[in-house]
């Protein structure tokens, strides 16, 4: 026999983060990925563009993870940001005003999507959760209620 069930029916499970090893590989290969593409494309010489896009990947990187990954998940994406995507290639620098500032973004992209991961999740938990039913009244008093 067939029982036919909504697919909303039922508690589900709050996501698990990903494990941060994964998350930090992820990174690796995903900010090569565009950097190399942004170096194709626009050349170069638009270094805020490629931290534009570096922060919206590591956003959603930290959508994925758990905030223990956030700081490893900013600076890989800043080295690649530093490494490749500013001349001279290959090249690690260190000018403070400006590489404080792509971490400080990056970071903090990295632990928005973390902490808009965690709102959504929990979210999602509170309204899967059903009311409990309401318990029938033990006692029914027939006296007129005074007051």
């Amino acid at each position: 026999m067939i029982k036919w069930v909504f697919l909303r029916a039922g508690q589900r499970p709050v996501p698990r983060p990903v494990a941060t090893p994964l998350v930090w590989t992820a990174a690796c290969a995903t900010a090569l990925l565009f950097v190399a593409l942004l170096n194709t494309v626009a050349g170069q010489t638009r270094p805020l563009l490629a931290l534009t896009v570096l922060s919206v990947l590591a956003t959603l990187l930290g959508f994925f993870a758990r905030f223990t990954a956030a700081p490893g998940t900013a600076v890989l994406c800043w080295l690649f940001l530093n490494g490749f995507a500013i001349p001279p290639t290959g090249t690690l620098s260190w000018t403070a005003d400006r590489d404080s500032l792509w971490l400080t973004c990056l970071l903090g992209a990295t632990l928005v999507g973390t902490t808009a991961a965690r709102v959504a999740h929990a979210r999602a938990a509170y309204h899967s959760l059903t009311p409990a039913s309401a318990a029938p009244s033990s006692a029914v008093n027939d006296e007129p209620h005074t007051a």
